[in-house]
């Protein structure tokens, strides 16, 4: 019997106004996991009004209050992982370890959201005026609108609100039509669970055929006052728009079309650890999954060899077995998409090292290419999915051409075991993350999050998510009377 969620709402769990519902489907099986409340734009208005009326009396709630919250919050998530695990293995196909982590780090971004209440905020000016004195104060915006994705559904449904919401706004979350629990209930539950004040947090769930309408709709409320998406460049694009026609600041967190690239002082058994897990975990279905691997030509040979043998060695299926790296895409649909990138690479004179061939339903086989032309989909599209393609570089200026010869700019890994060398490199390279000595994909709560480009704007993480998430006021206080001239 499937799961039945419905909308939260003011801290009250209802029914869409419209009564539908929508399928939450396993990718591995196919079977429907949950029915949820499929919203329309009545609901969305009613979760608005719900954080609007809850905004005052939050932002208002003494900081120590907020951040208990927080920290309870992050200490409930962290014995909720074979919660987690059931809940994302159903709903996306996440692997033990994928949810695990998953907790881990939801948990600590709670704990620097709590850190970020009591920080300090704010600057003291030098006032023109004699004895006066020149505040620039950090203030809350209001209601926020924030949509949340799949991929990895309990981080990115805590960063969607865990920022706006220790700056002291209130939040309406719609998250992904594909882990509609995970990145958003299951999210709003833990904080509520944490004693989170009703209609602090409000979850605005929907149809797919919806989403567009749902989207506009929160975004076009006027008591929405600022807008965070994590997401694809293509949707990213549309909720920038509709963001800008609004006049709201947006945070637009998107795709990345990520290298590794492999000095020719690298230490390759490193190396092949560090880009296998760059590019396979969560299925590649990471917005910094290492799709591109760039290898001086020195190395590319040993590291091909290795590589390939420990692509191989992975453990691909089901989610719910403990060895599995590769477990099902988000959907077959998904799946197929990827396989169609590699037959059309493939096509064009690609060659396949390992992999390749059909998937079975959304389990796509770990697959390695090489010679990928410019004109293949492949070579520019970011990929989603367990596959990348392995380069040789004869220079450092090569390896810099190639890795920013794409419109994304979210993250890069420098492997080396010349610090000085790999920086050199790092400060070459276009994106807004770089990693030297390691792989594209990392996280730490306390960090800028974001990417260039076609990648987004603004950035989470630390106090940087606190100023996207508030105004800057300019206050000024007059120790004596001034004077006019008339």
């Amino acid at each position: 019997m499937p799961l039945i969620r419905e909308l939260l709402i003011g801290g009250t769990d209802v029914p869409a106004a419209s009564g539908r519902t929508a399928d939450d489907i396993n990718p591995y099986t196919g079977e429907v996991y949950a029915a949820v409340a499929a919203a329309g734009r009545e609901d969305v208005g009613l979760a608005v009004d719900a954080a609007d009326k809850a905004f005052a009396e939050w932002a208002a709630l003494a900081p120590f209050a907020r951040r208990a919250i927080f920290l309870k919050a992050a200490d409930l998530v962290e014995g909720k992982g074979e919660e987690v695990a059931e809940l994302m293995a159903h709903e996306v196909g996440g692997t033990r370890p994928w949810a695990y982590f998953n907790v881990a780090l939801a948990a600590n971004m709670l704990r620097e959201a709590a850190a970020a209440v009591t920080a300090p905020r704010g600057d003291v000016l030098s006032a023109q005026e004699e004895g006066a004195l020149g505040l620039a104060v950090r203030e809350p915006l209001g209601v926020v609108a924030a949509f949340a994705p799949w991929n990895a559904p309990v981080i990115l449904g805590v960063r969607a609100v865990a920022a706006p919401l220790a700056a002291g706004n209130t939040v309406v979350l719609k998250p992904s039509e594909d882990a509609p629990i995970a990145c958003g209930l299951f999210v709003a539950d833990l904080l509520r669970e944490a004693g989170l004040p009703d209609g602090v947090v409000n979850v605005v769930t929907n149809a797919p055929e919806d989403a567009a309408e749902i989207a506009e709709a929160l975004i076009s409320d006027p008591r929405v006052r600022a807008v965070n998406f994590t997401g694809s460049t293509s949707v990213g694009r549309l909720i920038g728009t509709h963001a800008a026609h609004h006049l709201k600041p947006a945070v637009l967190e998107l795709g990345g079309k990520n290298a590794v690239i492999i000095l020719d002082d690298a230490d390759v058994d490193y190396a092949v650890d560090a880009v296998t897990f760059s590019v396979f975990m969560n299925a590649g279905q990471i917005c910094m999954s290492g799709d591109r691997i760039l290898v001086h030509e020195s190395l590319a040979d040993e590291f091909t060899r290795k590589f390939t043998a420990k692509v191989a060695s992975l453990h691909t299926g089901d989610p719910a077995h403990p060895h599995t790296v590769v477990g099902p895409l988000v959907s077959v649909a998904a799946a197929q998409r990827v396989a169609g990138l590699v037959k059309d690479s493939v096509a064009k004179g690609a060659t396949v090292l390992i992999g390749g061939g059909e998937p079975a339903g959304a389990v796509h086989p770990a697959t390695v290419l090489t010679d990928v032309p410019k004109d293949a989909e492949l070579y520019y599209a970011e990929v989603f999915g367990p596959v990348c393609v392995v380069e040789a570089f004869a220079d450092d200026d090569t390896a810099v051409a190639v890795a920013n010869d794409t419109e994304n700019g979210l993250t890069c890994g420098v492997i080396t075991e010349n610090a000085t060398h790999g920086l050199a490199v790092a400060r070459r390279v276009r994106t807004g993350i770089v990693h030297i000595n390691d792989q594209s994909v990392a996280d730490e709560p306390h960090a800028p999050f974001g990417g260039v480009k076609t990648s987004g704007y603004g950035r989470f993480g630390g106090r940087w998510g606190i100023e996207a998430f508030s105004n800057t006021r300019w206050v000024t206080i007059a120790a004596q009377q001034a004077h006019y001239p008339f």
